[in-house]
Parts: C-alpha cells; sequence; structure tokens
C-alpha cells in the first residue's frame, strides 16, 4: 500500500539540454546577451542544414538514375542477352532436353533450335542457355567466369528447376521441401525453387527470371568482356607457327577497344587485328523467331562497320621487361668523387669497432653489436641490429678473404637448390608410381615435422656452418631491424615491373575504361554490339584446341586494363580449402583461376603481419587461418578473387585453396627462418655449456655476434667456444634449466619461383541441375 503512494516526480529535463544551457541561469541578464549566439551564426548553421539536405538529394538522385540505367541497359533491346548456365546436381539429369525447353518456349511447335540463343519478345529480352558437363571442374569453371558459380568467385542469381516430379500435388510438395532441405545450405538466400516439368512450369520461370534484378560481381563489371557464340581461325602466311583468332559474341559490361589487349583464358594475352561490327544475329524487333530461321541465314554475318587498331594509341604486348645490361656499368670518377671519397675515408678511419676474432669483413655486415657490458664498452650505443666493419685489415682473419666469402655463398645457394629440385620432383612426368608414392610420403613427413618443429634444422656435420648458411643473417629485432628490400634483388627481378603509386596507377587505369566507354565510336564498339574479334599472332595448336568442334564450352575474352599484362609480384590472401587434406608445399605447381585469368605458378607461403615491414616465410599453407601467396604473374588490379586448382598425377584437378588478390608490391619483404638448437650439457645458475649446436670452434666465433635464445624464455649470448667439436659457453639473462633447449634464429630473404610455362593447355591438366544468370 506504501509503494502505490510514493510520490514519483517528473524526470527533470535538463538531461536534454546543452551544456551551456543549464549554466544560463548563473549568469547575469546583461551577459545573457553576450552569449546569445548571433543572428549571423544561426543563419549560416541554417544555410548549411540546407546544403547538406540539397547534398543528400543530389546523391539519391544520381543513385536513382544509376539503378534505372543499369535496369534498362539489362532489358532493353539493345542489351547483350542474358546467359544462363545448366549445371546438374545428379548425372542422371537430362540437360539436353531442359536446354530445348527453355530455347523454344517462343514457339508453338516444337522444333529444334538452330542456336543456343533465341529472342523472346514477350518477355522483352534475349537468352543464351549454355550446359556445363557433368564432372569436368575445368569445363564449368571456364562457364563460371562469367556466371561465378562458385561462392569463392561471387555467386550471382541462382535457381533451382526441379524435374520429374510426381502428378500428385501432395507428393509433389513433399520432394519439393526435401530438395530445399538438401540444397538451401549450399545456395544464396534469395534462391527459389520451381517445378520445370512442363512449358507453364517454365513460363512461370521465365515471368519471374525477367522481373529478378541480376546480382554482378564488383570485378566482373570493371572490364568488358565477350562469350564467344562461334570461334574460328585464319592462318597467318607471313608468320608460320601463327594463326588470327577470330571470336564472334556479344559484348558486354563495358565497350571494347581496339586498340586494348584481350586475354583468352587459359589462352594468354594478344593484340586486336581489327573488330567487325557484324548485325544482330538475334534480334528482339524480329517477327519470326530464331528457331525458324534456316541454318544459312544463322551463318550469314553481315559487317556492318570495321573498326582499325591506331598505331599511335595501340597499346603495346610487353609481358617481361628487357633489362639493359650495360645498366650496371661504372664509369670512371670524377676529379669531385675521388675528393669526396678521400673524404669519408678519413672520416671512417677514426671510428673503429672491436670485432671478435675471426670475424670477416662480410660477416661484419650483418652481425649483432655485443651489448654485454663484461665484454664490450660500447653498451651505450644504440644498435638497429646491424654494425659495419671499417678496418680493413681484418678482413684476412681467420682466412675469411673475399673468396672464402664466395665460396660459402656457392655452397649455400647449392644447398638450397638442391631442396628446390626436391620440390620439383613431383612435377616430372617420368617418375614411377613408386616413386611418386614415395614423394608423398617424404612431404607428408616433412609437414608433420614443421608443425612439430617448426622452422628447426639441423647443422650438417660435414659441412662447416658458416659456410651452409652464409646467406643467413641474424636480426635483433624481427619487427625493429632494418632490411634493405632493394639489396641482392634475384635476376628474376629484372624481368618484372614495379609502381611508384600503384593507387594512383588503378585509378587512372579504371578511369581510361569509362573514356572508352563514352568514347568516339570510331574505335570502339558498345556494349550489346554483336562483334567478331580478330586476335593476331596466336600459336596455331592453341587456335586449333580452342576451335575444336568437341568443345561445347564457349571461349572467354576479356578486355584487360592497362599494364595488365606485364609480369610482377602479385600477392593474394589465401586459405586452404576444408574439402582438400593432402598437404601443400610452398614452391610446388598449382593452376591459379583469378578472375578472367587462369595461369600456373609456384606461390610463396608466408604470414601477414599488420605491424610489420617483414614477413615470415611459410613452408606449408596450414588449415585454418589466412596466409599470403606471392607468385610471379601478369599483373592484375584488385579486388578479385581467386581459386587455386591441384592436380595430382593424373588425377582430375582438386580444389586446394580460395582467396583474392590483396597487393602487386616486388618490395614486400618475405624472410625464411631457421633454427639452430642445442642442449645443455652442464649449467651453472645463467651460464651453461652447450653442444650440438654447431660441429667445430670456428663456426661458433663466426656466429658468436648472434643473440640465443631458449624455449623457456630466457635470452642471452655465446661467450666463447669450449673444446675442439663445437660446444660453446654461453651467459643467459636468467637462471637456466638443464631440460632447455638453446636456440638461435637466422633469417634470409625468400622469393617465389619463376613459372617455366604460364598458360598451358586445359586438357593437360584434366585427363581425368542448378541454373545460374
Amino acid at each position: 500500500m506504501g509503494g502505490a503512494r510514493t510520490q514519483v516526480n517528473k524526470a527533470h529535463k535538463s538531461r536534454f539540454a546543452s551544456k551551456a544551457s543549464r549554466q544560463i541561469h548563473r549568469t547575469s541578464r546583461t551577459d545573457k546577451s553576450r552569449i546569445a549566439k548571433p543572428d549571423s551564426h544561426r543563419a549560416a548553421v541554417k544555410g548549411a542544414r540546407a546544403a547538406r539536405i540539397q547534398r543528400s538529394k543530389t546523391i539519391r538522385n544520381e543513385k536513382r538514375a544509376a539503378l534505372l540505367k543499369e535496369k534498362r541497359a539489362s532489358t532493353g533491346s539493345a542489351s547483350p542477352p542474358r546467359v544462363v548456365v545448366l549445371f546438374d546436381l545428379s548425372s542422371s539429369t537430362n540437360l539436353v532436353k531442359v536446354a530445348t525447353d527453355l530455347l523454344t518456349l517462343s514457339s508453338e511447335e516444337d522444333t529444334k533450335p538452330f542456336s543456343n540463343t533465341v529472342a523472346f519478345p514477350t518477355y522483352k529480352f534475349r537468352l543464351t542457355v549454355l550446359e556445363a558437363p557433368h564432372g569436368d571442374l575445368l569445363s564449368c569453371m571456364e562457364m563460371a567466369k562469367c556466371l561465378s558459380i562458385f561462392r569463392a568467385i561471387g555467386l550471382p542469381s541462382t535457381a533451382v528447376l526441379i524435374r520429374d516430379l510426381p502428378m500428385d500435388m501432395k507428393r509433389k510438395q513433399e520432394l519439393k521441401k526435401i530438395c530445399i532441405s538438401h540444397l538451401a545450405s549450399e545456395l544464396p538466400e534469395d534462391c527459389k525453387f520451381y517445378p520445370a516439368d512442363s512449358k507453364e512450369d517454365l513460363h512461370k520461370f521465365m515471368w519471374l527470371f525477367k522481373e529478378q534484378s541480376l546480382s554482378c560481381p564488383h570485378w566482373r563489371n570493371q572490364r568488358p568482356y565477350l562469350m564467344s557464340q562461334e570461334a574460328s581461325l585464319e592462318p597467318d602466311e607471313s608468320n608460320p607457327g601463327t594463326c588470327s583468332l577470330l571470336l564472334s559474341g556479344y559484348v558486354r559490361a563495358h565497350s571494347v577497344s581496339v586498340n586494348q589487349l584481350v586475354h583468352v583464358s587459359g589462352a594468354g594475352d594478344f593484340q586486336l587485328g581489327r573488330i567487325d561490327v557484324l548485325k544482330d544475329q538475334c534480334p528482339m524487333s524480329e517477327r519470326k523467331s530464331s528457331n525458324s530461321m534456316d541454318a544459312d541465314d544463322m551463318r550469314d554475318f553481315q559487317v556492318i562497320q570495321t573498326l582499325l587498331p591506331d598505331p599511335m594509341k595501340q597499346e603495346p604486348l610487353v609481358v617481361e621487361n628487357v633489362p639493359d645490361p650495360l645498366a650496371g656499368e661504372q664509369t670512371w670518377p670524377t676529379e669531385a668523387e675521388i675528393a669526396e671519397a678521400d673524404i669519408n675515408n678519413k672520416e671512417q678511419k677514426l671510428i673503429r669497432k672491436k670485432l671478435p676474432q675471426g670475424t670477416s669483413d662480410y660477416q661484419a655486415a650483418w652481425i649483432l653489436e655485443d651489448t654485454d657490458d663484461e665484454d664490450s664498452d660500447n653498451s651505450d650505443e644504440e644498435s638497429d641490429g646491424m654494425v659495419l666493419d671499417v678496418q680493413k685489415d681484418q678482413t684476412t682473419q681467420d682466412g675469411s678473404d673475399n673468396s672464402d666469402v664466395d665460396e660459402c655463398q656457392l655452397i649455400s645457394e647449392n644447398f638450397d637448390d638442391r631442396t628446390e629440385a626436391d620440390t620439383e620432383m613431383a612435377d616430372e612426368e617420368s617418375l614411377t608410381k613408386e616413386q611418386i608414392e614415395a614423394e608423398i610420403k617424404k612431404i607428408k613427413e616433412a609437414y608433420a615435422d614443421d608443425q612439430e618443429f617448426p622452422d628447426e634444422v639441423e647443422t650438417p656435420i660435414d659441412v662447416p656452418a658458416k659456410k651452409r648458411f652464409a646467406r643467413y643473417r641474424g636480426l635483433k629485432s624481427f619487427r625493429t631491424s632494418s632490411w634493405d628490400p632493394k639489396e641482392s634483388l634475384p635476376p628474376e627481378y629484372a624481368r618484372i615491373f614495379a609502381f611508384d603509386n600503384f593507387a594512383r596507377t588503378q585509378k587512372n587505369a579504371l578511369a581510361k575504361v569509362l573514356d572508352i566507354d563514352e568514347g568516339s565510336v570510331d574505335d570502339c564498339a558498345p556494349v550489346g554490339s554483336y562483334v567478331r574479334l580478330h586476335l593476331k599472332h596466336v600459336p596455331l595448336d592453341l587456335a586449333t584446341r580452342l576451335c575444336q568442334p568437341s568443345k561445347k564450352s564457349p571461349v572467354v575474352a576479356c578486355g584487360l586494363l592497362q599494364h595488365e599484362s606485364k609480369m610482377s609480384v602479385l600477392h593474394f590472401s589465401i586459405k586452404k580449402h576444408d574439402s582438400y587434406d593432402a598437404p601443400i608445399k610452398s614452391k610446388e605447381m598449382f593452376s591459379f583461376h583469378m578472375g578472367f585469368r587462369q595461369f600456373f605458378a609456384r606461390p610463396l607461403f608466408s604470414s601477414d603481419d599488420l605491424n610489420c615491414d617483414k614477413h615470415k616465410m611459410e613452408r606449408f599453407l596450414h588449415p585454418g587461418r589466412f596466409s599470403v601467396a606471392s607468385v610471379y604473374a601478369p599483373i592484375s588490379f584488385p579486388p578479385l578473387p581467386l581459386i587455386v586448382l591441384k592436380t595430382q598425377h593424373g588425377e582430375p584437378p582438386a580444389l586446394a585453396a580460395i582467396g583474392s588478390l590483396k597487393c602487386v608490391d616486388p618490395d614486400r619483404i618475405i624472410l625464411k627462418k631457421i633454427i639452430l638448437t642445442g642442449y645443455p650439457q652442464r649449467v651453472s645458475k645463467s651460464k651453461a655449456i652447450v653442444r650440438y649446436m654447431f660441429h667445430t670452434p670456428g663456426d661458433v666465433r663466426w656466429f658468436k655476434p648472434v643473440e640465443i635464445w631458449t624455449k623457456c624464455g630466457r635470452r642471452g649470448r655465446i661467450k666463447e667456444p669450449v673444446g675442439t667439436h663445437g660446444a660453446l659457453k654461453c651467459v643467459f639473462n636468467g637462471v637456466i634449466q638443464q631440460h632447455d633447449t638453446v636456440c638461435m634464429s637466422l633469417y634470409k630473404r625468400a622469393y617465389p619461383k619463376w613459372p617455366e610455362q604460364c598458360y598451358r593447355s586445359c586438357d593437360t591438366i584434366s585427363q581425368s541441375g542448378m541454373v545460374s544468370a
């Protein structure tokens, strides 16, 4: 009773007031006029609000106009035909019957269509029907390049047609619900299921298909492309072994210019000899249907206009950079340069740094500063992990001259080449079945060792460690120590291209596509026009394979943006697919499907460290997390999806990984890390005698400046060698345990493997009903 009579006061409205208004009662009347905002300020606020409203209205109108333009472009008479690809979800599905029923909807009589493209005046759009062969993954993917059937590439608008349903309505609904429950998890949320046993069912599907707004991946709308209705070739008499590849089809997404390069999926990049704008073979205004056309009429291509390239504007077909062999030659120095060098030498003589005995000039370029107070008095000098020696008289100590350094590098390169040769053994076609099984077993064992003991290697007994690991160096801090990205680059870097400002280059390349859309009719074919592309200098065997009659899938040709034919270093954000169980090793051969491109590469896997300019190399692609795959490949502008396929010794290609293009950057530093391990023999508080890390006292003195650490978290340094078998005395920053393991981290820069053949025949690796629009 008491609670109901409790007085509840109304909440004060000051919580909605500003801070100035809550303090206004404390000021005098004379100050209130001074605190109040002037009329000019109120007018400015009112004008700013009107400007914001006007800006929002302008953006809204622009979006509405763009949406209306896109809808008119996809449903108008000048728009290219809509493409429907039929994928059978069962081997018993008759795709030919479904395709025939769709193509004959516009005719009352059941006649066999002469073409896979028909016009539907009733629905006011044209339709192209393609059949994906069951079980042929590569052929399905080539059709999916424009339709993006896989979710990794970007799933477009999808519908499921259900056939052979019973006549009983109750049983029909039950089977339809069973199909939906089995397929709903693998398809988009807006996917619809339609019965397709009769023409009435197909007409219902066509009406809904007409009103449906088709989703399209972003990367597909950035470049013009064409799906060939017909492919043929013309031999080139002037260049034996080459020909001109002729592809006929509708231009999609953007206008195609005769001056730009064209990429044929799985074949390569080519220049255009000319473009023939042909009469539309399937016009919307044609009164008689395409099914009633004669076969001769379908082959009668009438050329309306011929576009020829301009030699001054045509994009050159440049793939690799041709380095100048004289670019690295040195000229005789001038007197000013000699005088400057003398002054620098005099200044350097004043700077002396004491190095351990046996330290060479080469080793001094990457050893670390010894900061212990027991052995050095230079502990107050800041070091970034590198130190240079200026005393030339110490370069000959312990026999470490320049010839010794060259020998060390040669032995190290031989070991690395031997390791890469082991990786390439799996790609040899001459291996027997027993050798293939042994190679697979070896890779699985290496994968298990990498998971249990990552980066750990054994020091060879027959080769000195300073020669075996001559190309490695120590880093005081992996994150903060400097590493020059231009240092000791491989010969392949002379063949690639780099950008001064990649973002600006991409912006200019995309702007040129819009300029082509708004350009003159003399050098470009507009969207929706039926054209014949003449691709010149195509290898004869390649063109013959593309034009073979047994090839059911269309040839996909894509217009390239500026610079997209040049080679560089591409980095992909990649993740191992859950269905792939075999280990994926770095520098193995894989088939990359990136947007419209298909090429072969040997990726180098690495971690993606956001707060560091150096990235650790990974020997295997581990499941459950994203890594970065670096390859030599033609330049492409992101965003682009990626699908990685792996062929295992004659078997059909399997989906190994998925991802997307991250960036194009040859200066991205990837470091290969190795860990040399040793075990304490005798321990005394923070000191220990460690063995089995090295086998000679010379190796101990060589690696003495490098910091060591233990698996229990201690850090220390090498004090001196002990005995003649490579034992070493170490000092740590805390008490060392007898069961602990002493480690030393060494690094060297790693690079991808140059592909021997970027494009190969799809048939060499493929020895071996869902509807998307």
